[in-house]
């Protein structure tokens, strides 16, 4: 049964291979990124005691995507970064990602952010396309200090 609910200490190993495994399925790079970042396999650790959420989608226990905000360092105030947004292809398709990121957008709204920043690909252009859609725009550089230098995408929204 397929559930949305807020990341647990549990989930953590098997949300970074669902990360992982979503970048080698793209060709994205796998340097300066999410992929290579050690604190991809301490996503709910790194959400404890910052204003933060993360929601993950599970089937029957088994993890297979999340997404979430975060007060990224180096940010202006009142933004936050939405992080880590990646589905597995087993649940693509059917709204689960639309529900996962409508949540982190309405709880960053509520935790105070003004704004949401973005970094991404051009190999996840689907994903570069639903920001577009949801008012997410281009701006022309990085923002804050995420460790990921090799995105090339940035984009920011409004709330």
């Amino acid at each position: 049964m397929i559930e949305i609910r807020h990341i647990e200490e549990k989930d953590q190993q098997q949300l970074a291979h669902v990360i992982r495994s979503v970048f080698e399925e793209y060709g994205a790079p796998l340097v300066n990124t999410v992929y290579d970042d050690p604190r991809t396999e301490h996503i709910f650790d790194a959400m404890a005691g910052k204003n933060a959420g993360y929601w993950i989608v599970a089937d029957d226990g088994v993890v297979l995507g999340g997404c979430g905000y975060y007060p990224t360092e180096g940010l202006p105030d009142g933004y936050a970064e939405l992080v880590k947004f990646y589905l597995s292809p087993l649940v693509r398709g059917q709204g689960n990602g639309a529900i996962l990121f409508s949540q982190a957008i309405e709880e960053a709204r509520r935790a105070g952010y003004s704004h949401l920043y973005i970094e991404s690909f051009p190999q996840f252009s689907d994903a570069v396309a639903m920001y577009e859609r949801h008012g997410f725009r281009h701006i022309p550089q990085r923002l804050g200090d995420s460790g990921h230098t090799a995105t090339t995408i940035f984009m920011v929204k409004e709330l």
